[in-house]
C-alpha cells in the first residue's frame, strides 16, 4: 500500500488505523510528486491512499499519476475537509480524515479482503 501525504503524522495514523484493525499491510508513505514517481518505479502498489490537498501537489494530479503508471491500482482521497462545490475526481474512494475508523472496512472492499 502506498500512502501519499504531506503530513507524517496524518501518515503514520493512517498506518496505526488500519494495523489496529488487524490488517497486516505493508506502507510505504511518499510526500512529493517526485517520491510518488519514484515508489512506482518497483512494483505496482494494489491500493494507492492520497490527501486531497498537499503544498505543491494535490490528491487529483497523483490519481493521474497513478492511473497512467499503475492502472490496475486502487485509489482513495483521504482529505481533512471537502468544500460543498469542490469537484472531486473519479477515485474509488473518499473519506474524511476524521472519520479514518471507517478506512479498514474500506480497504478491504477494494481489495477484496
Amino acid at each position: 500500500m502506498l500512502l501519499v501525504d504531506d503530513c507524517a503524522d496524518d501518515a503514520e495514523l493512517t498506518r496505526i488505523e488500519l494495523h489496529g484493525a488487524g490488517l497486516d499491510v505493508d506502507c510505504l508513505w511518499v510526500a512529493s510528486e517526485a517520491a510518488l514517481h519514484a515508489a512506482l518505479d518497483g512494483p505496482a502498489p494494489q491500493l494507492v491512499l492520497s490527501d486531497l490537498n498537499m503544498p505543491g501537489f494535490d490528491g487529483p494530479r497523483a490519481l493521474a499519476i497513478v492511473r497512467e503508471r499503475a492502472p490496475g491500482a486502487k485509489f482513495v482521497l483521504l482529505t481533512g475537509a471537502i468544500a460543498e462545490d469542490a469537484t472531486l475526481p473519479e477515485a474509488d474512494g473518499v473519506l474524511l480524515k476524521h472519520e479514518l475508523h471507517e478506512l479498514p472496512g474500506l480497504v478491504r472492499e477494494l481489495l477484496g479482503a
